[in-house]
């Protein structure tokens, strides 16, 4: 059979984001302190949602952690270019985000921190991203 006759998921395949996802799990992320790089974490497969929780505790120092979609948008080196959430000691949150990875870095030029992190993986291939260039520059987080 041609290539062109085979179905394969991709980026528009309702499906994928409809059924049960396969668990991406990792815990006890170490997080750099503000003015080294980001930590990307990349996933294996396209994301269907991503849950990022700031494991420090509520009792410790708050270590803000900052969450984004580029090294430049989370770092914010650049003014304009804050793009980036962020989670105190903690808490988390939870997207339903089409992504292949997040950059995590802490706030604070002292301290690190620490996050686990819960995304449900989908089939499509991260190749299939059509947005595969994000950058802080572009107002992408």
């Amino acid at each position: 059979m041609p290539n062109y006759l085979v179905y394969k998921s991709g980026m528009h395949s309702v499906g994928q984001y409809q059924m049960s996802t396969i668990p991406f799990i990792t815990a006890s992320v170490g997080i750099p302190v503000f003015g080294q790089a980001p930590v990307e974490i990349s996933f294996p497969r396209v994301s269907k949602f991503v849950t990022i929780r700031n494991i420090i505790p509520t009792s410790s120092a708050n270590a803000v952690v900052r969450v984004g979609f580029s090294a430049l948008g989370t770092s914010g080196s650049v003014p304009s270019n804050h793009n980036y959430f962020t989670l105190s000691n903690g808490e988390s949150y939870t997207g339903e985000w089409r992504v292949s990875s997040v950059f995590l870095i802490c706030d604070a030029t002292n301290t690190g921190a620490s996050a686990s992190i819960i995304a449900g993986m989908t089939s499509v291939s991260t190749s299939s991203l059509d947005f595969r260039n994000w950058s802080g520059s572009l107002g992408i987080g």
